[in-house]
């Protein structure tokens, strides 16, 4: 199982980017799936999550109204368009899966302890 991320980089303050997670090894709906980012010295946060590829993902409250998390299945590769960027934005993010769990979409990605595979993130710098 392996999961690559890319599409970060540097953008000014309201600007937009689109991130990029190519999953192989596995299909995306058989999984729980999800965006996650941290900043140094800070706990990793879970920004958006969904199982499967259906239902109604789970967006932290900060970026309710911004973000929209999506997959393409023929791809199999899955999205974060990031709009509206602020500065709070600027993290390394990263795309994770788990086996489905009866965990909800919210409770996915609080617990990213749970998250069996990680990529290795791609940095998203949002200036002012």
């Amino acid at each position: 199982v392996q999961l690559v991320e890319s599409g970060g980089g540097l953008v000014q303050a309201g600007g937009s980017l689109r991130l990029s997670c190519a999953a192989s090894g596995f299909t995306f709906d058989d999984y729980d799936i999800g965006w996650f980012r941290q900043v140094p010295g800070k706990e990793r946060e879970g920004v958006s999550c969904i199982r499967g590829t259906a239902g109604s993902p789970y967006y932290t409250d900060s970026v309710k109204g911004r973000f929209t998390i999506s997959s393409d299945n023929a791809k199999n590769t899955m999205y974060l368009q990031m709009d509206s960027l602020k500065p709070d934005d600027t993290a390394v993010y990263y795309c994770a899966a788990r086996p489905f769990s009866p965990l909800s979409q919210a409770e996915i990605c609080q617990d990213y302890y749970g998250m069996d595979y990680w990529g290795k993130g791609t940095l998203v710098t949002v200036s002012s």
